[in-house]
C-alpha cells in the first residue's frame, strides 16, 4: 500500500501535489481535462478586496526555458471569488488554499477576515506586491515587513497561514525565518524571478511592464537549491515549486524538504501535467519500495 497522504499545519492532504496559484484559475478553466478529485489542494488564484484589472498588454512572452508574466494580479475580487469560485470548488472533494493579495495590510486583512467562515482549508498569502505604504518595496523583500504582515493576518486568520516568499532576496533563509517568528503555518517558495526580455525588432520591450516574472523549468535549480536552504532554516512545513514539469522534479524538492509542491508553469504546455506527476510519484515508490512519502521528505541532507 503505497500512501501519499501528508499533513500541514494539521490539514491532511491526500496527495502532496497541487497547483500554483495563477496557473489553473481556480479549477474552472481545468476542469474538463484534469479531475480535480485527484490533486491533494487546488490553488486559487490570487484574490483581492476589490476587482483588479491587471497590467496593461502584452504581459506574456515566451523564453529559453520558460515564459515571463506580468499579468498583474488581474482577478475579479473577493465578492465574485466567494459566489463564482468557492461555490464551484465545493463540488470536489480536494482541499481548498485561496491565495489573497493586496497593495497595504489593511487589504489583505479585509479578504483574510471575509473568507473566515467560508469553506477553506488554508490561506496562501501572497507578498510579492509592492506596499505602496512601505514605499513600493514588496512585502516579501524586506524581513521586517514580511513579518509584520504575517503577525496582522495570523492575528485575524481562522484558516492556517501560507506565507509565500519571493525568491527576489539575498537570503531566502532570512525571510523564511521571519515568517516562521511572526507565527507563518507554513511557507512556498519560489515565486517567480524578475526577468526581461526585448524584442530586438521592434527595438522594445516584449512586455507592456518592462519586466515581468520568470516561470518554467529554467528556474527550477535555483528553486530547489532555495527550498533545501528555507527548510533546513525552519521547522514550519515547506511547500515547494519552481519549474516542477514532472514527477523526477517533484521529487527533487521533497527530497530537499518540501512537504508538498506545486505544478505552475507547465499547466499551460500541459494540462494533464500535475496528475501525471501524482501518478509518476506513486510510480517511483512503487519501484523503490517506499511505502509512505514521508520517508522521502528532506531524505537528503
Amino acid at each position: 500500500m503505497i500512501d501519499l497522504s501528508v499533513n500541514i499545519a494539521g490539514v491532511e492532504f491526500k496527495n502532496p501535489v497541487m497547483e500554483g496559484s495563477g496557473t489553473f484559475g481556480s479549477g474552472m478553466e481545468y476542469g474538463e481535462f484534469v479531475d480535480l478529485n485527484r490533486l491533494g489542494a487546488v490553488v486559487t488564484k490570487g484574490v483581492a478586496n476589490v476587482p483588479w484589472p491587471g497590467n496593461p498588454t502584452p504581459r506574456v512572452c515566451e523564453v529559453y526555458g520558460g515564459m515571463l508574466n506580468a499579468i498583474g494580479l488581474q482577478n475579479p475580487g473577493i465578492d465574485t471569488f466567494i459566489e463564482r469560485d468557492l461555490k464551484f470548488l465545493q463540488d470536489y472533494d480536494t482541499k481548498v488554499i485561496v491565495n489573497v493579495c493586496g497593495k497595504t495590510v489593511e487589504d489583505y486583512l479585509e479578504v483574510v477576515e471575509r473568507l473566515g467562515n467560508e469553506a477553506v482549508d488554508m490561506l496562501e498569502i501572497n507578498v510579492s506586491c509592492p506596499n505602496v505604504k512601505e514605499g513600493a518595496i514588496a512585502f516579501g523583500q524586506k524581513a521586517d515587513a514580511l513579518y509584520n504582515i504575517t503577525k496582522e493576518i495570523k492575528d485575524r486568520a481562522k484558516q492556517p497561514v501560507i506565507m509565500k516568499l519571493s525568491p527576489n532576496v539575498t537570503d531566502i533563509t532570512e525571510m523564511a525565518k521571519a515568517a516562521e517568528a511572526a507565527g507563518a503555518d507554513a511557507i512556498s517558495l519560489i515565486n517567480t524571478i524578475t526577468a526581461m526580455k526585448i524584442d530586438i525588432n521592434k527595438r522594445t520591450f516584449a512586455l507592456a511592464n518592462k519586466t515581468g516574472g520568470l516561470s518554467g523549468p529554467a528556474i527550477k535549480p535555483v528553486a530547489v537549491r532555495m527550498v533545501y536552504q528555507a527548510a533546513g532554516a525552519v521547522k514550519i512545513p515547506v511547500i515547494g515549486m519552481g519549474g516542477i514539469s514532472n514527477a523526477e522534479d517533484a521529487l527533487e524538492f521533497i527530497m530537499a524538504g518540501a512537504s508538498a509542491v506545486a505544478v505552475g508553469a507547465m499547466n499551460f504546455h500541459d494540462p494533464y501535467t500535475t496528475i501525471k506527476v501524482i501518478d509518476g510519484i506513486k510510480e517511483f515508490m512503487e519501484k523503490n519500495k517506499v511505502s509512505s512519502i514521508r520517508e522521502l521528505i528532506g531524505c537528503v541532507k
